[in-house]
């Protein structure tokens, strides 16, 4: 859940995909409103270029998942559909893949052109569309305490016990102390940008102030919409236009403290989280994320597990990528079959990728050479 570009992207994503209805069929029965366009891989922009090795290691994590279950159930059941394939589809190839010698990018290559066929997706709402927005995230890095201390007085919070279905606590109310007192607090942060950050984001490590690291990850949000503090702040007009960037946005926020908290109020959305023990961070599949090959997309539209392919363009600044990813993720902005968040990794070179990544683009589901045949 990147930061302030993938939140003002969330809202050119809605208005994009609002509001339509299903009017074509594509060259597979898929879900309704995506269409599925078979190609193959030499009309992927940039296949023979990619180091597509490194996409093994991830898969094989997504593997992990299909090991489970009946032959008969689907790859993703939230898709609504089998057209994805089956895990008897996908189990022998991921036994194929184990066995794809580490680091060759030939061998890796051999694997998936064998093995697979790539369509490219479409939204059926808007009659041969397939030109979608692509942004990007990262695991957040930030100081913090086990007690409140000091400068350390931001409460993350876990999920509370009574969170059910409906909607629960908005954030000006867990932000004025409804939460207190509970026993939910995991960690402290310095300051309520700081867990908008990790709440945007939805994954952290936190450096605590005693020695030591905490990871956190996503846990449950409060069952309301969100809205984004970042658009609601950049329409206000409190910071001009041509400085308008995420670190201007923190400044204005440490140096206006009551503004700010009347902005983030607006946003009823509120992220709970839980520590994580391990590797991490886990992305909504169970899989642990490979930076730069782990992909979130709405898993409504397209299946967890399945390889993709994605060629993005920056909008604004001069980065492409034409790379083999995973599709392991999901997030509560990413709205929409042609809707991607492209996961760069932790640290700070992450995080200064993942804010400007603010891309157009075009992305192929690979599916099965079994599951193609069948539609």
């Amino acid at each position: 859940m990147p930061s302030l570009k993938r939140l003002i992207a969330v809202l050119a994503a809605f208005i994009l995909l609002a509001g339509c209805a299903s009017v074509e069929t594509g060259s597979f029965n898929a879900p309704a409103r995506v269409s599925l366009t078979r190609v193959g891989f030499q009309q992927l922009p940039g296949w023979s270029g990619d180091a597509v090795a490194a996409a093994i290691p991830a898969f094989v994590k997504s593997c992990q998942r299909m090991a489970a279950g009946p032959d008969d159930y689907p790859l993703d059941a939230a898709t609504g559909t089998g057209d994805f394939g089956r895990l008897r589809d996908w189990r022998p190839l991921c036994a194929a893949a184990a066995r794809v010698p580490p680091g060759d990018d030939g061998a890796a290559r051999q694997f998936f052109e064998a093995n697979f066929v790539p369509a490219l997706v479409g939204a059926k709402d808007i009659k041969g569309a397939s030109d979608g927005l692509f942004t990007g995230y990262w695991e957040v890095e930030l100081d913090g305490s086990l007690r409140p201390q000091g400068r350390y007085q931001t409460p993350v919070y876990r999920k509370p016990a009574d969170l059910a279905g409906q909607p629960y606590l908005d954030r000006a109310a867990i932000e004025t102390g409804a939460l207190q007192g509970r026993g939910l607090e995991v960690v402290w942060l310095q300051s309520p940008d700081d867990l908008l950050v990790l709440q945007t984001q939805g994954s952290g490590r936190i450096h605590l102030a005693d020695g030591g690291m905490m990871r956190l990850v996503y846990d449950a949000n409060n069952n309301r919409p969100v809205v984004s503090v970042y658009q609601l702040l950049k329409d206000s007009g409190a910071i001009p236009p041509a400085q308008f960037n995420e670190a201007a946005v923190r400044a204005w926020m440490r140096d206006n403290p009551d503004k700010a908290a009347a902005i983030r109020r607006k946003n009823p959305s509120y992220v709970f989280f839980r520590r994580l023990n391990g590797d991490g961070p886990v992305g909504f599949e169970g899989a642990v994320l490979t930076p730069e090959r782990s992909l979130a997309i709405d898993h409504r539209f397209l299946p967890l597990g399945a390889p993709i392919w994605l060629a993005a363009s920056g909008k604004y600044r001069p980065v492409a990528l034409n790379r083999l990813v995973v599709a392991q993720d999901t997030g509560d902005g990413i709205d929409g079959p042609l809707r991607g968040d492209f996961y760069w990794g932790s640290g700070v070179g992450a995080a200064a990728r993942g804010a400007d990544f603010y891309a157009g683009g075009q992305y192929w589901v690979l599916l099965p050479r079994t599951v193609a045949a069948r539609n």
